[in-house]
């Protein structure tokens, strides 16, 4: 398929929460995210458009690839975004050529059925939670093999590693794991432009407005940080400990095709 082709019928989301678009609306009113996002712009050129979002929060790489991966070659895309990964680099074994090779395993099948594929690295996330900084020589292997694997396949890549503003936590959510609104806008945008979409550009690699207030330092820092490890990382451990995911008993969002604004 033609690199340069911007126009799109069936688009189907493949991922776990970020996709889902945890940290973007809530389990209450909807979750939006990015992948949504991305589809609206998509909508505002091909109104005949239809989305499926299949993403679930928790799972992992291979999950992706044994439970998405058929019902999205069933539907057919025309236009298919795979990211995953960060369930995985968060787990005690973690082996970044296991995990890249379930993403190429998903980019092989959809591309050699037709579809443009998207995906997408994962930023320095030291700079989003300081005590996350062991696991970014994980991040910088793991944005490797998927950059490798992409180029092997003829898959697009929003390189979002190579650029900082991407680590700005008014990008984020408060646990630090899900992007924000303005997150996941950003990342839609950066998906957009790796897809060369009408109306794309560069912006969202631009550093955000300064804030109105600087960041926490010294002790304030610490206490942030401790607060953030008692109200997030705490409870995600017990669950790992327990061998529970927040996935558990949870299905896609959006399993079928349908136009952008039926739900």
């Amino acid at each position: 398929m033609s690199s340069t082709r911007t126009s799109y019928a069936r688009y189907v989301a493949l991922g776990d929460s970020q996709t889902e678009g945890l940290g973007d609306g809530d389990d209450t009113t909807g979750l939006r995210g990015w992948a949504d996002r991305l589809a609206e712009r998509l909508a505002r050129h091909d109104t005949g458009l239809r989305y499926a979002n299949l993403a679930v929060r928790g799972r992992l790489a291979e999950q992706v690839r044994t439970e998405q991966l058929a019902p999205a070659l069933a539907l057919r895309p025309d236009l298919a975004t795979v990211v995953a990964g960060v369930n995985d680099l968060l787990r005690p074994r973690f082996d970044a050529d296991e995990v890249a090779g379930h993403l190429e395993a998903a980019f092989a099948a959809l591309t050699a059925q037709g579809a443009r594929v998207a995906t997408v690295t994962f930023p320095d996330v030291g700079r989003v939670a300081p005590l996350a900084r062991p696991l970014v020589p994980r991040v910088l292997a793991l944005n490797a093999r998927i950059r490798e694997a992409a180029g092997r396949h003829g898959v697009v890549v929003a390189d979002t590693e190579a650029h900082p503003a991407a680590t700005d936590p008014r990008l984020w959510s408060p646990d630090r794991l899900h992007a924000s609104p303005l997150g996941h806008d950003r990342i839609a945008a950066a998906v957009a432009h790796a897809l060369a979409l009408p109306g794309s550009d560069d912006t969202w690699t631009h550093p955000l407005p300064a804030p109105d207030r600087p960041a926490a330092s010294g002790w304030r820092a610490g206490a942030a940080e401790l607060r953030w490890a008692a109200t997030f990382l705490g409870p995600w451990a017990v669950r790992r400990l327990r061998g529970r995911s927040s996935g558990d008993g949870r299905t896609a969002k959006r399993p079928a095709l349908l136009p952008l604004l039926q739900n």
